[in-house]
Order: structure tokens, then sequence, then C-alpha cells
């Protein structure tokens, strides 16, 4: 073993006249360790949080929604092929979207209106997944309920869990939808009014989307909102989201450039909820900075801990000097014990934190408020997170161990020697 190795270990132990020197030792790892461990949970739950919102929201919505400069895309089914071919997309489906208001008896609320392909659709956003009574497939056929006193055969409509409460409609009850355009007459503006029925109701966990948005096949969106043979949007679902905007951006190109003239736009979920991810992103940096300075503080215990192991080994490092040790063994005699304390308070740092993580991930001891999107607190781990936080540590403690070092390697041992 190293020579400046087995010193640096032996001064972890101080003599049992100085157990307070070992004492400072062990605060110092704790410090360190205390510092670690909250960053790794923080950091973990914060990871959490963004990935499960970010999941919540593309799983109702498109990674790209392509679109048209004007307000409708007639040849959609070609583009939908394109759209499909580009390297990274998944599956693309064609969409109608659209404002309504609902009514169910004396009840009213305002919806949007999405309308899908039943057959494509589910490859692209994930609604059966959150589909809480009926299919997907119950779209494409009508269904007879009894109106007024005589059976009618309505098509069918998914309706948000939020929403179907808001008007008090359940899987088999008519509903009118009502589009708040409507149609010219000689007697004006006369609202267009069409029957459905609900085959579904789904929730999302977003309150938002569970309160307003309503599903109804392509073909019904189509006659609803008098656009035949045309949609509003194609949408579309890539392997890797973070790579959205750059596959978008390819779409976008290719499509205007074989458009005759017709510009075409596509629109990644990055560009949709800018503020709300910068936000997290920004919430996230600012937590690891601030619990940072948790460790700082056991860097500072490390200063305290070496310099008084400095005064306390002043005769020691006078012997060692005396014996031929160069100044820069003495200097890494300190470095090496530093380096020990901020590496034992990260390793147990980062195994803690992992021990707590797990078990907040496994046992779900921790409940949240109904305000958020879910009910325990979520986390997500990752190893580029372990290693930037031991990184940032293991610098920080080394850091700290410098100017002890230093302030070793000066001492004058002839001074020492004579007069102690």
């Amino acid at each position: 073993m190293n020579y400046e190795l087995f010193i640096g270990l032996r001064y972890l132990r101080g003599r049992r006249r100085q157990g307070f020197i070992s004492l400072i030792t062990v605060i110092s790892i704790l410090g360190v360790m205390i510092g670690v461990m909250t960053l790794i949970v923080v950091m973990s739950v914060m990871t959490g949080f963004e990935e499960t919102l970010r999941d919540r929201l593309l799983g109702i919505n498109s990674h790209i929604s392509v679109l048209s400069a004007g307000d409708t895309l007639t040849n959609y089914e070609a583009v939908t092929d394109a759209v499909a071919r580009e390297p990274g997309v998944v599956a693309a489906s064609p969409a109608i979207l659209g404002q309504v208001m609902l009514t169910a008896g004396s009840r009213v609320s305002g919806a949007v209106v999405r309308g899908i392909d039943p057959d494509r659709a589910n490859r692209v956003l994930d609604i059966e997944s959150s589909l809480r009574g009926g299919t997907l497939q119950d779209l494409k056929k009508t269904r007879t309920v009894e109106v007024d006193g005589r059976p009618v055969d309505l098509p069918g409509v998914i309706l948000g869990s939020k929403l179907a409460y808001q008007i008090r409609a359940g899987i088999g009850d008519p509903v009118q939808v009502v589009s708040p355009l409507g149609q010219a007459t000689v007697m004006g503006m006369i609202p267009k009014i069409r029957r459905f029925v609900v085959v579904g109701v789904f929730e999302s966990g977003m309150q938002d989307y569970d309160a307003t948005l309503m599903y109804m096949s392509l073909a019904d969106a189509q006659r609803f909102f008098d656009i035949p043979g045309a949609v509003t949007s194609i949408e579309a679902r890539v392997k890797d989201v973070y790579q959205a905007e750059n596959i978008a951006r390819n779409i976008q190109q290719k499509l205007s450039a074989t458009s005759h003239g017709v510009p075409y736009f596509a629109e990644d979920w990055t560009k949709r909820w800018p503020s709300l991810f910068s936000a997290l992103r920004l919430e996230k940096t600012v937590y690891f900075l601030v619990l940072l300075l948790m460790i700082l503080i056991g860097a500072f215990n490390i200063i305290s801990t070496l310099v008084m192991v400095v005064m306390e080994k002043r005769r020691d490092i006078a012997i060692l000097q005396s014996m031929g040790a160069k100044r820069r063994s003495v200097r890494n005699i300190f470095l090496i014990k530093g380096c020990i304390i901020g590496g034992t308070g990260t390793t147990l740092g980062l195994l803690i934190g992992y021990i707590i993580c797990v078990l907040i991930q496994q046992y779900k001891f921790i409940d949240l408020p109904p305000v958020f999107l879910v009910t325990t607190v979520p986390v997500r781990m990752y190893p580029s997170t372990f290693l930037l936080v031991a990184a940032a540590s293991f610098l920080i403690c080394l850091l700290a161990s410098i100017y002890p070092a230093r302030q070793a390697a000066k001492l004058d041992p002839v001074e020492i020697i004579r007069y102690e």
C-alpha cells in the first residue's frame, strides 16, 4: 500500500485523547451523506413528476400534428401515408377537432369534439387504456335508444368522466351536440343540432381534458361539421419523444416541397406547452443548486476537520519531512483523507437515497391531494442522475480538501521540531 494512502487512512482515526477529531470526521461524512441523499430523492421525484405529466399529456395528445394553411386537409389519406413513412414515426391517423355545446336534459356544457378513426387512433393516442366503459369500436356502430317515447338509431360518442358527470349522462344515454356555427337559412343562422348516444367514458387523470373532451368517429365528425372528405389535422406518434421536434421539421419540409404551393405546418408536442415544461426544468435546476448547498455545508465540515488534524499532526508532519517525505506527499496525505471522507459520504448518500426512492416507488406511502395528476409521489431513477450528483459531491469535497492540504505542505519542519 502506498504510504500516503496508509497515513491518510490512519489519520481518519484520532488518538484516544483526541476523540473529538474523530467525531468531527463522522459529522463531516454524515453532512455529505445527508446532502447527497436528499439531492437524489428530490431529483428522482422531480423527474417523476415531469415524466408523469409528459406521459399523461402525450397519452391523450399526439406527438406531432400536421396542419394545412387552409382550415382543412382534403387529401388527408395521402398526407397520412407520407407522414407514416417518415423515419421515426410509429403511426399516423387523421383527426377532426371542433368546439360544440353538449346538452342532456336541462344540463349544458361546453366541449371539444375530437373526431378519430377508431381503427387507427389508438396507435397514435393511448385512448383504450383510459376507457372506463365501452370500446373505440363502439364508435363505428349505431345504437338503438328510446327518445321521446320512440326508438331511434343514434351514432355513438365517448365522453370524459367529468364531462359526463356535469351533464349527468351515462353509457346508453342520448345527448345533443350543438354546433355554435350553425346553418344559414332564410330565417338567419340556426344552430346545428345532432343527437348521439354515449357509448363509453374515459378518464385520463387530466381534469381539463376529462371535463371538456369527447370522441366521435371520423365519419360522424365529417358529417356534423359539414366537411365531407376532409379533416383538420394529421396526428402522428414517434418512437422517441425527444426527437419529435426534428421529425416534425423534416415532415414539414417534405410535405411543403411536394404540395404545389400549399404550405403545411408540423407542430410537435414541445411547441404546445413550452412554458409548462420549461418551468418544470427550471424548478428542477433550482432544486439541484439549492440542495447542492447542503453538500457544501458538509464540505466546510471537511475543511474544519482537516485543519484540526493538521494542527494535531504538526510533529508527525515534521518527522515525515525530516525522513525525506516531500511537500507534495504531505499534501497528498490530506487530500486523500478529504477524498475518503467525501467519497464515503457520497457513497452512503447514493445508497440510502436509492433505498428511499425504491421504498417510495414500491410501497407508495406518500399520498397526494386530488389537485395533483397522481395519487402518490412518482419516482423515476436514472443512472445519469446518480452520476451527476456523485460527480458534483466528490468535486466539492475535493476542492474543500485543497486548502488544508496546502497549508500542511507549507509547514516548516525545522521550526516545529525546534519549538515542539
